[in-house]
């Protein structure tokens, strides 16, 4: 009631214009290059291509899965990724048993939650049933050779979708909420206790099958670490072990993370990015400092104790590294980039 019409009216129009700029013409897309430049440093847009893929896996995100999954993704991975989750796992549950700042009913509760987290690897079977992958989309109708309308059309497909789902309770386990197969990324989900570790992410410099697990663990094994953290980071920890948003820990304890995370908080704030001369906001980015930090002991441990259980791997030829070190090198190496002065901006809330 305090906002002027003409202002409403205007962001509504451009809520509907803006994101559909990317699929217009040059004269269109040029009108948002000075803003992405000063905001990432990008001057260039993304080969065509690349776009439609991206925009396929935020958009189709089940059919392309599944055509990922059946075209790219060997099951032996799943089952070899299955396994280091496993030590992963057993590995944060020693780290919490031997936690002693935790009051004893609410480390049970802990430990419970932990052992409750369930791992969705690679894809869900569902996946890969034509039919009931097509059936997700048999409302939406698409055209031939005419790709601006076809962008409307999805973006209305979806939009109903949402507005269908409006006030319906969630629903646990759901196939579709693990289904985003071909994306390089790796989710915990608070409402349902789970971590996710799309096919996409076993792959690559991330991980193999193929190659010692010094690097695998390095790799792949501190993005498990991470998202495990993220059950009992600042955020997970306000929910239970079922998903269920509740305070689930007593005063004392409560009190003695809140103390933990401030040294985490202070810590991130004394980092600067010299390049552009800016601290990390350390409040904003605690979650995922503090799954950082868990999330590479866990690994770490876990490595150690895959080698107890079935000896050193040879070191890599050629290199003065020990298996140890090639750990470290692998955990920091997949993280390494070349970022512009634009995008190191964003430290300050990423």
């Amino acid at each position: 009631s305090k906002t002027e019409k003409r202002t409403i009216a205007n962001y509504m129009v451009a809520r509907m214009v803006v994101p559909s700029i990317s699929s217009l013409s040059e004269d269109w897309r040029s009108m948002t290059k000075a803003y992405k430049k000063a905001l990432t440093g990008q001057s260039e847009e993304q080969p065509r291509w690349k776009q439609c893929i991206s925009y396929l896996s935020s958009n189709m995100i089940e059919p392309l899965g599944s055509y990922y999954v059946r075209n790219y993704f060997k099951e032996e991975s799943k089952n070899a990724a299955d396994d280091m989750v496993s030590y992963v796992i057993k590995e944060f549950l020693k780290i919490l048993e031997n936690v002693d700042w935790m009051e004893a009913e609410t480390k049970a509760k802990a430990i419970d939650k932990a052992n409750g987290i369930t791992p969705y690897i690679g894809y869900p079977n569902e996946l890969l049933n034509d039919q009931l992958v097509s059936d997700l989309y048999a409302s939406l109708t698409l055209k031939e050779k005419a790709y601006f309308e076809n962008i409307r059309m999805m973006s209305k497909f979806a939009t109903d979708k949402e507005f269908n789902e409006l006030r319906k309770p969630y629903v646990k386990g759901d196939w579709k909420t693990h289904a985003m197969a071909a994306i390089v990324n790796a989710f915990y989900h608070p409402l349902e206790n789970t971590i996710d570790f799309p096919a996409g992410i076993l792959q690559d410099i991330f991980f193999s099958k193929d190659r010692p697990n010094y690097l695998n663990f390095g790799a792949i094994g501190y993005v498990i670490g991470h998202e495990i953290t993220h059950g009992f980071d600042d955020t997970g920890r306000q929910f239970d072990k079922e998903g269920n948003n509740k305070n689930w820990w007593d005063d004392n304890t409560d009190e003695h993370f809140r103390q933990k995370a401030q040294c985490i908080i202070d810590q991130y704030n004394n980092y600067t990015v010299k390049e552009v001369g800016m601290n990390v906001n350390g409040i904003n980015t605690q979650g995922e400092n503090m799954a950082d930090n868990g999330g590479i002991k866990e690994a770490y441990r876990a490595y150690l104790a895959w080698v107890k259980d079935h000896a050193e791997e040879p070191k890599l030829p050629g290199l003065k590294y020990n298996q140890k070190q090639l750990f470290w090198l692998s955990s920091a190496n997949v993280w390494c980039g070349k970022s512009k002065p634009e995008a190191l901006t964003e430290v300050r809330s990423t």
